[in-house]
């Protein structure tokens, strides 16, 4: 019965074998659907298959047949993807053949072009078993009274089983497969999940596939609300994905175009668009090149893949919206600036621990700036960045002071003679003065008193992870002899805008944690009172942001960190290869990208945390006695040292009674030889004895002047009685 039904629409010859010239030969017409120019017996004989297939839906031949139907995997490899904290793309990587097929659900897709495509492709989706008779007869019908076909008869759900399967749309062995599958995936999935499937697999041309690759790479978006214009372009494009794609030539984009004016003139008639729709397509952009992917911290994207190779889909805590900024600026502030100078910024919620963005190089995709390098990861000298926690340790030792006087002068320690960045040094000054300078003399002088050790205990308490040249700490750690990452030096300035302790910086592998106290909250303060009376870079606003500047040795890194009442942020610039930037400084070329990146993060920076209630605000004059003065541990006992000198016997305001002897004079620091003056009269010069006897300047008031051989010196005002 079947073969005989089937000769009905084999092609008929007249005469000498010649066909019958009935309109039913080979047309070029591209129809909806797909299978231009078909034999329209092929047709009729498919039509034919669907209309016995339909009439014996209630027998169980077909119920048996359909059962027993292999069907093909419908889990397919999608992109892996980096998602941001809302959800939004940061990036994703084609699948192993290069296809970009992006998973998708249908609530990350526009309704309007969900309706948009049912009107067209399959008005009957919701309710067909998989196979619409009534399609597959409306298409005989057209294609008989036309002499040529001129609409498809394929179901959604036909086209999702041919692209499963990767099969053919002409030949009738496979429609009839496609029909069987079709049949069998609707009994076993169901709409939402056939349609999800359609939304994954339907060709965009190209390596594209799925409606999401195709928006952000026509539309650089989420399909999750395209214009009518945007919306009507993905209908059509599966139906002729090469034919019509608008990147390849003028005629490409008329097809297109026209194309979309059909999908769109079928919306109006459906009742889903108002009918001036059609006339404003005549205005609406044709996109005529693709766009690219989006290409958002992509090293964090390369480090969480190579963690974790089989997971599909990453979502970090990031911000899009900043890490694209700061991105973008980044690779403005480098242009022109040598080829191979690029940079790094980190931003970092130092309540939380979240890291908000995350810049790893200027521009990913350069090899000339080894673009490919994280150096957000990668070890380098931080400069005098450690300053601040050398400072905060002396605090809490009740060493210093932030008004603490400290002498900025030649020192050696063992042969280490450290010298400040510009050769001069400045003598006596208040501590809080040698850290705004960032002098090295100074706080070198700290970290000896404090121990090396000390120095890099905090360090890791902090959270950081750094790594000694030849695995002893010295006093150079404190300069910058210490290999660390701008990760760590964020973790570091989380932990002094915190109070002293904060949490890890968030990990998007195994999460976060907490550090431990590593200052108090008192000199965490004292920190920050100091660092925020910097000169800024022209045009920012001053006394808002505590920050502090490196630059390592031979200008290889120039660093800026800083923090307000909520964010940190650490900006790194140099050359991932480690070799010198001539001039570069880190006040010069990180300070100003460190306030750019807080002025991008929010309009205004948050106001830092109050004083706690014990920090001690007081001048230099009002500190206890041994505040005032910093002075090594040994130089109490030894009375060496160096700062001025200090006369420490007689004391300020005494009251002798001399006999026959002298005045006994005591001196501490300062640099022998001594010169002293009494009521302005040398009375004795060249001495090389911290204690001497003078002679009696006689009754009443004497004014003593100590001179040093650096020219300190040291004053105080006795009253001398003559001996009853």
């Amino acid at each position: 019965m079947i073969p005989r039904l089937l000769h009905l629409f084999r092609p008929r010859r007249g005469g000498r074998g010649r066909p019958i010239p009935a309109g039913l030969g080979r047309d070029p017409a591209l129809r909806p659907g797909g299978g231009a120019g078909r034999p329209l017996w092929r047709e009729g004989r498919t039509v034919l298959l669907a209309l016995m297939l339909c009439g014996v839906l209630a027998g169980r031949g077909l119920d048996a047949w359909v059962a027993a139907t292999v069907l093909p995997v419908t889990l397919a490899e999608t992109s892996v993807e980096i998602r941001d904290r809302n959800g939004r793309l940061l990036r994703a990587y084609p699948v192993d053949d290069g296809i970009w097929r992006m998973r998708v659900t249908l609530a990350e897709v526009d309704p309007d072009y969900i309706d948009l495509l049912l009107a067209y492709e399959d008005k009957r989706f919701w309710q067909h078993p998989g196979v619409d008779a009534r399609a597959m007869l409306r298409a005989m019908g057209q294609a008989l009274f036309h002499g040529k076909p001129v609409s498809g008869g394929s179901t959604l759900t036909m086209q999702v089983a041919r692209l499963l399967e990767d099969g053919s749309t002409g030949r009738w062995a496979g429609k009839l497969r496609q029909m069987r599958v079709a049949l069998a995936l609707e009994r076993r999935l169901s709409k939402a999940e056939i349609l999800t499937l359609y939304l994954t697999h339907a060709p965009f041309g190209g390596n594209l596939e799925g409606v999401r690759a195709a928006s952000f790479a026509w539309f650089g978006k989420e399909p999750q609300r395209l214009t009518t214009a945007q919306a009507a372009l993905l209908v059509a494009l599966p139906q002729s994905p090469e034919g019509r794609r608008p990147d390849r030539s003028v005629g490409a984009r008329e097809r297109a175009q026209a194309a979309r004016h059909r999908v769109v003139a079928r919306g109006i008639a459906a009742g889903l668009l108002e009918p001036e729709a059609e006339a404003l397509m005549a205005g609406a952009r044709m996109p005529q090149a693709r766009r690219d992917f989006p290409l958002l911290a992509p090293h964090l994207g390369d480090d969480l893949r190579a963690r974790a190779p089989a997971q599909g889909r990453f979502d970090v805590t990031l911000e899009a919206g900043l890490q694209g900024r700061l991105q973008e600026m980044l690779q403005r502030s480098i242009d022109g600036q040598g080829a191979r100078l690029t940079g790094a910024i980190l931003v970092a919620d130092h309540r939380s621990g979240e890291i908000l963005a995350s810049v790893g190089a200027a521009e990913y995709t350069d090899t000339a700036r080894r673009g490919f390098v994280d150096m957000t990861r990668a070890l380098r000298s931080p400069g005098s960045t450690l300053k601040p926690l050398v400072y905060g340790l002396a605090f809490d030792e009740g060493l210093v002071h932030p008004d603490t006087v400290i002498r900025d002068a030649p020192v050696s320690f063992g042969g280490y003679a450290p010298q400040n960045f510009d050769g001069l040094y400045r003598g006596d000054l208040r501590v809080r003065e040698a850290l705004q300078m960032s002098l090295n003399t100074p706080v070198v002088t700290l970290t000896e008193a404090l121990g090396p050790s000390r120095l890099m205990a905090a360090l890791r308490a902090s959270g950081m992870a750094p790594e000694l040249p030849g695995g002893k700490a010295g006093l150079a750690v404190s300069l910058g002899g210490i290999g660390v990452s701008l990760r760590d030096l964020v973790q570091l300035y989380a932990v002094l805008a915190g109070g002293g302790r904060g949490p890890l910086l968030f990990d998007h592998s195994i999460g976060t944690g907490e550090t431990a106290q590593v200052i108090s909250p008192v000199a965490a303060w004292y920190l920050g009172d100091i660092l925020r009376d910097l000169p800024v870079p022209q045009g920012s606003k001053a006394g808002v942001l505590p920050y502090k500047t490196g630059t390592s040795y031979g200008h290889r890194d120039a660093w800026a960190l800083g923090w307000d009442g909520r964010h940190v942020i650490g900006v790194w610039l140099g050359r991932a290869d480690g070799t010198p930037v001539p001039g570069a400084f880190g006040a010069e070329l990180a300070a100003p990208l460190l306030f750019q990146s807080f002025a991008l993060l929010k309009p205004e920076p948050e106001p830092l945390a109050p004083p706690p209630p014990n920090a001690l605000i007081l001048g230099a004059a009002e500190l206890p006695q041994p505040l005032q003065r910093f002075r090594a541990r040994d130089e109490v006992f030894s009375g060496e040292g160096g700062g001025a000198p200090e006369v420490v016997f007689p004391p300020a305001a005494a009251r002798l009674a001399l006999g026959e002897g002298g005045l006994v004079l005591k001196l501490r620091g300062g640099r022998l030889p001594f010169t002293v003056l009494a009521n302005g009269v040398p009375v004795a010069r060249g001495l090389k004895a911290r204690e001497v006897e003078l002679a009696s300047p006689g009754p009443g008031h004497a004014a003593l002047v100590v001179i040093d051989a650096d020219g300190q010196s040291a004053r105080v005002t006795i009253e001398i009685e003559e001996a009853g």
